[in-house]
């Protein structure tokens, strides 16, 4: 038609049809509070290990989702056994971590192809549902970002020199992975030079001038760091073979 304009929809950010889905999984954790020789993310449970979870759950989410493996340097032969015991080898590429969370995630975020939906996911978050992973998509696809939160159970406080004061808890939530965004707001946004206050990827994009937006998270989502939160991961794990 004279005087139309063709616009190719590869530059639709929000077309769920032409989007490449990434999950970048950090998985650069130690032993340490577990009073453990070996990387907290190789501890197995019911023969698998924290992090063949957590890659379980994405790979099982979407049939062309992509994940990123983002590991130490004494742990790359770990993370190829890893990936041949889950039969995932065309699935996943891995790369070296870095100084910072920041810096690990920035290698990961080298692998992404533009335009794509990408996880931010902390590999010992293990039991991360399909469910989570889809909302999150789905709400990134609408909104641009997608940061799983919880609301606060407990009493909260605010330390504030020598002293502290109360914060009212129905205004707090507690933050989880997988932080999601379309690739157009993050991969900008790590192009910036790191800083302290860099806490998750959400504060990167925002600091690049970007709202982020929250969902609601699972309270069984959680980060397994210590030997109770192992112990508490078998139990959900255990119940959830159960129920299938």
């Amino acid at each position: 038609m004279k005087g139309a304009t063709f616009v190719a929809p590869f530059y639709c950010p929000y077309n769920p049809g032409i989007m490449k889905k990434y999950a970048v999984i950090v998985a650069g954790g130690t032993g340490s509070r577990m009073g453990s020789p070996t990387p907290k993310q190789f501890l197995s449970i019911r023969g698998l290990s924290l992090l063949g979870y957590s890659m379980q759950a994405f790979l099982q989410a979407y049939e062309d989702l992509k994940i990123i493996l983002v590991l130490p340097k004494d742990s790359l032969e770990k993370g190829e056994e890893l990936i041949a015991q889950l039969q995932a080898g065309d699935r996943v590429s891995v790369t070296v971590g870095g100084e910072t969370r920041f810096h690990s995630v920035q290698n990961g975020l080298a692998l992404v192809s533009d335009p794509s939906i990408v996880f931010v996911h902390d590999g010992v978050r293990s039991l991360v549902s399909r469910d989570l992973i889809q909302r999150c998509y789905e709400q990134t696809l609408e909104k641009g970002s997608a940061i799983p939160a919880v609301a606060a159970t407990d009493s909260i406080r605010i330390v504030q020199g020598h002293g502290h004061t109360v914060a009212d808890r129905n205004a707090v939530r507690i933050i989880q992975t997988p932080q999601t965004f379309q690739s157009s707001l993050l991969l900008p946004a790590f192009q910036s030079e790191y800083k302290q206050s860099f806490t998750d990827e959400a504060t990167v994009v925002e600091a690049a001038g970007n709202p982020v937006y929250l969902i609601e998270g699972e309270y069984e989502n959680i980060k397994i760091t210590r030997p109770s939160d192992l112990l508490i991961a078998e139990k959900i794990l255990l119940e959830r073979a159960s129920s299938l």
